[in-house]
């Protein structure tokens, strides 16, 4: 029997409300995430509401031209790549579940794209452009609402499906371990250069012609990307014969993106059923030591915590999740100071430094996640919660801190000119990152939580990817109000700080991380089976 529209879709939208209330009974940490979340989400639409109505208060229809295609663009941009490298695609439903289910191909996608659709994301998307009709509605009447109205409900619809049909493609093109291991560099680079191009856009702007602004802002507002933003414009410009025209053009690449997505889908569901075959063999492959193993090894410690150390470090060379969050902070780490001092003058490259600093030990706030139901080793051999938290840490350092000092010199010797102050910035990015992992540690075993199959390494295994973020971002701005002290003693010694801060920094990093660990470790004694059932994947 032939399932109608509203029936073929309404079990998709019960299914996912289900699980989603099903995941937070009976766990206080994930309904506190899951309110903090909600929360951020509210924020965001109330700031991008203000900023999209903001012309309109203005009554400046030249800003809104610049802003809407812009911002609409940027949405799409956002909705393309942060599935995939930062928050992870809501995963509550999961269409390799569906595989063996006499499902239509077009009611599977119908289902799973309304399903999309009353997630947070999308909630906050389209509270944050009704700013858009708000704007349109003061500079052009009713007339220009309803047309705007109509454009971020077509714009919603580009965003999901984007969003939809480029991770379905990159979950079915990851199954392959090299390919897998090459899109997760290059996704990391374009990930982590997002922020410094955006800043270094931000100060070429300042130097622009606002004139060659308005141009492009008006050529991308015919695009995909901006088209239906800027409907609404049209309308109180005088142009309504330009909205059935961007309508038409949303829709088509919608159409276009819902083809791709159904291609894919279809081919990521066949071939999940396979891909535990080639795992295996990738796996088996892997575990073989060549000679970058023998040279990095062949001075390790013989002893548990050498052991432990070794393997961790092996995991931070090799998986490929691990391998992203290594390469997004060396981008990023290389790049905001050059693009900060570049865009505004040379000012401004220490401080965003500092920042990188705070951002190092966030590759650790699920690090029991990575290695999901395998943690069960550790907790049978009655490895020590502080044997175990300093081994993980120092595996993370091996890394990081080449990449810290790769920071300060860029931002000595290019950004910001200032050679001597090399050792000083040093000490300020290892002072940031100890306090870092003071907080990140204990977060990693009080709010651990489960990763998908590595087959698809950006996404999350049960949705409200805002909310399991949000302790990680708070250990970050948490790093950086307890790096405060060293940061203003380096502004307040004045030249004196060039000899002191090297050891002043080290001092105070050794001797936060010291503290957390202490506490991290302990808590890990207490919490190994807690930590266990959070990261085994249901």
């Amino acid at each position: 029997m032939a399932l109608t529209p509203a029936l073929s879709i309404g079990p998709f939208v019960r299914l996912k409300l289900r699980i989603s209330r099903n995941g937070l009974r009976g766990r206080p940490a994930r309904i506190v995430m899951f309110v903090l979340g909600a929360v951020a989400a509210g924020f965001l639409a109330i700031f991008g509401y203000a900023a999209f109505a903001t012309p309109g208060l203005l009554d400046s229809a030249r800003s809104a031209e610049v802003l809407f295609p812009f911002g609409g663009a940027l949405l799409v941009f956002g909705w393309f790549l942060m599935p995939l490298l930062f928050f992870g695609v809501d995963d509550s439903l999961d269409p390799a579940q569906f595989a063996l289910l006499p499902l239509p191909r077009r009611t599977l996608l119908a289902g799973l794209g309304v399903a999309a659709l009353i997630g947070l994301p999308a909630l906050a998307t389209l509270a944050a452009t009704a700013g858009m009709v708000d704007t349109s509605a003061r500079l052009g009447g009713p007339g220009a609402a309803l047309a705007q109205l109509l454009g971020i409900i077509c714009g919603l619809l580009l965003c999901v499906a984007v969003s939809r049909a480029v991770t379905s493609a990159f979950a079915t093109a990851l199954r392959s371990r090299r390919a897998r291991d090459l899109a997760t560099v290059l996704l990391a680079v374009v990930a982590a250069s997002l922020g410094p191009a955006q800043l270094l856009l931000l100060g070429l702007l300042d130097q622009a012609d606002w004139r060659s602004v308005q141009l492009i802002a008006e050529v991308v507002g015919w695009t995909p990307f901006g088209a239906a933003w800027t409907v609404g414009l049209d309308v109180a410009g005088g142009r309504a014969w330009a909205v059935p025209i961007k309508v038409v053009i949303v829709l088509v690449a919608v159409g276009g993106l819902l083809w791709w997505w159904s291609r894919t889908l279809e081919r990521a569901m066949a071939g999940a059923a396979t891909a535990g075959s080639r795992r295996g063999s990738a796996v088996t492959r892997a575990d073989g030591r060549g000679p970058v193993d023998q040279l990095l090894f062949r001075w390790w410690p013989r002893s548990r915590f050498g052991a432990l150390m070794a393997r961790e470090t092996r995991y931070w060379w090799r998986e490929t999740r691990r391998r992203a969050a290594l390469i997004t902070l060396g981008v990023a780490g290389v790049f905001l100071p050059l693009s900060t001092a570049f865009g505004s003058g040379g000012s401004g490259g220490r401080g965003l430094a500092v920042l990188v600093g705070a951002i190092a030990p966030i590759g650790l706030a699920n690090q029991f996640g990575y290695e999901g139901s395998a943690y069960a080793t550790n907790l049978a051999t009655g490895i020590p919660g502080r044997l175990e938290v300093h081994s993980r840490a120092a595996a993370h350092a091996l890394f990081t801190l080449p990449m810290l000092l790769l920071v300060a010199l860029v931002t000595g010797l290019l950004a910001g000119g200032r050679p001597e102050s090399v050792p000083a910035t040093f000490g300020m990015l290892v002072a940031t990152y100890g306090v870092g992992l003071a907080l990140v540690l204990p977060v990693s075993v009080r709010a651990a939580y489960a990763l998908p199959d590595p087959s698809t390494p950006f996404a999350l295994s049960s949705g409200g990817g805002l909310g399991k973020a949000l302790p990680s971002l708070g250990a970050m701005v948490g790093a950086i109000v307890g790096s405060l002290p060293v940061v203003l003693a380096g502004y307040l010694l004045g030249p004196a700080w060039l000899w002191l801060g090297l050891p002043a920094g080290l001092a105070y990093g050794l001797a936060a991380y010291l503290v957390g660990a202490h506490l991290a470790g302990g808590l890990l004694d207490r919490r190994m089976p807690e930590v266990l059932a959070a990261v085994s994947a249901r």
